[in-house]
């Protein structure tokens, strides 16, 4: 395989991309598709309740420690090769799940599912912008994040109807198995279309940087996403105060392998990059809904007593909504510009608040208007839908095409943080108002609180982006007079 010129505009480039968004689509298609199987794999491997958290919790963990290092790799050893690389692992991984034998070996599994995702999933985000002109840059990244978040709403979905088809006798099995015809398909016809891209100057991946970054976020995420189950024990509180420890000593070690001429993991001069720190803080904020499709799922099944078919199918005018926003975001950015990232957001706090305001209005344990519902769930979705392609922009935008992969993994290591955080802190919020006693009334109430909070952290994202976008304009404006 060639190495394509960044500058270059590559003839395939839209049915290479079509290749590496399979990447995009199959990490988060498998970390929601689980959740509706839980039930079915406690009853045949006898899975304990930590070992149930395990199962995701696991995957989430590993995916999100790796990313940063699975876009760096992509950058140094070509990205079609780390694409395909992660894809076969995740393809294995899926068999390990798909015909594991006990809990363990099912966690197992997860864990090579997470890491080899984490491998796979950045190679797409870097490679837009390596092999797209500036003008084709915004549809792609709008298809980008359609299919980020369409994965979300599709494995609620996929999940229950593949348990329900009960397929070849697999039962919940076929969730993971589903995997290995869609790996196969991808590299038969994929090697062939796709061409290499890398770092024009590629050099030796960083292992002191890796070791460092993923021992710094493996005692952020873990701790995060296991220490509310398991009654935030000491060694919680123990990791959380060695994280700024760890992470200055990851900076410093960093800024001297740059002054040494060696090339980091993660370069402070790229993160010094005005306005990148703060689109990073937009990213922190805009996935605090990720803990929405668990609670929501939970409101429908625990307290409506919908069955996990019905309650993924809800989800259904989302992900419409999701479609929609991308395609969408090209033609609004010519009257609405930079500012199309906090519109999006907007929309999803509107819609949030909306939703409390007609669950509340809503007799306990009546289903809220199916009408109103869908409207609102496709308004946060549309919003969902503005804003992530944008947000990919606002950050992955700001940086060469050199340290595109480094970056894209960073932008997808704070979203899978920013759900950890969200599962963490406002998932903790919900069951704790639960309590002892799972009421119809208090998971009711519990879920209104919730999707509160997650509008809060939405609309401080809004803010911070409307600084951005403002910032942006500033610049541009500045440029525009400097060059008359």
């Amino acid at each position: 395989m060639s190495t394509t010129n960044a500058k270059a505009a590559e003839p395939r480039r839209w049915a290479m991309f079509m290749v590496l968004l399979v990447g995009t689509f199959l990490p988060p298609l498998d970390f929601f598709i689980v959740n509706v199987a839980l039930p079915s794999i406690q009853g045949e491997l006898g899975t304990s309740s930590s070992a149930e958290q395990l199962v995701i919790s696991s995957y989430a963990a590993f995916y999100a420690v790796t990313l940063i290092t699975g876009g760096r790799l992509g950058d140094l050893y070509g990205r079609g090769r780390m694409f395909f690389l992660g894809l076969i692992g995740f393809a294995g991984a899926s068999l390990l799940c798909g015909f594991a034998w006990s809990p363990w070996t099912l966690i197992a599994g997860r864990i090579l599912q997470g890491l080899t995702a984490a491998v796979m999933a950045p190679q797409a985000l870097a490679s837009i912008q390596v092999i797209f002109p500036e003008s084709e840059k915004p549809l792609a990244l709008s298809l980008y994040g359609a299919m980020f978040g369409l994965a979300s709403v599709i494995g609620q979905a996929l999940g229950g109807i593949l348990i329900s088809l009960n397929l070849f006798g697999l039962g919940w099995r076929a969730i993971f198995l589903v995997n290995l015809p869609v790996a196969l398909l991808v590299i038969m016809f994929g090697i062939p279309l796709l061409k290499e891209t890398r770092a024009k100057h590629a050099a030796k991946l960083d292992p002191g940087g890796v070791l460092l970054s993923i021992v710094t976020l493996s005692l952020l995420i873990v701790p995060l996403i296991e220490g509310r189950t398991a009654g935030w024990p000491w060694w919680v509180w123990l990791s959380f105060i060695t994280v700024p420890l760890l992470a200055t000593l990851f900076w410093r070690y960093e800024t001297r392998l740059g002054q040494k001429g060696g090339t980091p993991l993660i370069d402070p001069r790229v993160l010094r990059t005005p306005g990148l720190a703060r689109g990073l803080m937009v990213a922190l904020m805009f996935y605090s809904i990720g803990v929405f499709f668990l609670l929501f799922s939970v409101y429908l099944q625990s307290a409506l007593h919908q069955s996990a078919l019905s309650a993924g199918l809800v989800f259904l005018p989302f992900g419409a909504g999701l479609l929609l926003g991308p395609l969408l975001t090209a033609y609004l950015k010519r009257f609405a510009g930079n500012y199309v990232n906090p519109i999006g957001m907007g929309l999803e706090t509107l819609g949030l608040i909306g939703m409390a305001c007609l669950i509340s209005d809503t007799a306990i344990g009546a289903s809220p208007p199916t009408a109103p519902l869908a409207v609102l769930l496709f308004v946060i979705g549309f919003g969902q839908g503005l804003g992530l392609p944008t947000l990919m922009r606002m950050v992955t935008g700001r940086v060469a095409p050199a340290f595109s992969g480094m970056i894209a993994g960073v932008a997808s290591s704070t979203l899978q943080i920013s759900t950890a955080l969200s599962v963490a802190v406002i998932g903790g919020i919900f069951y704790t108002l639960i309590g002892d006693h799972q009421s119809t009334a208090t998971i009711t109430h519990a879920f209104l609180v919730a999707i509160l909070c997650i509008a809060c952290c939405l609309a401080m994202g809004a803010g911070l982006a409307i600084k951005l976008a403002r910032q942006s304009v500033e610049t541009s404006t500045f440029k525009k007079q400097a060059a008359r």
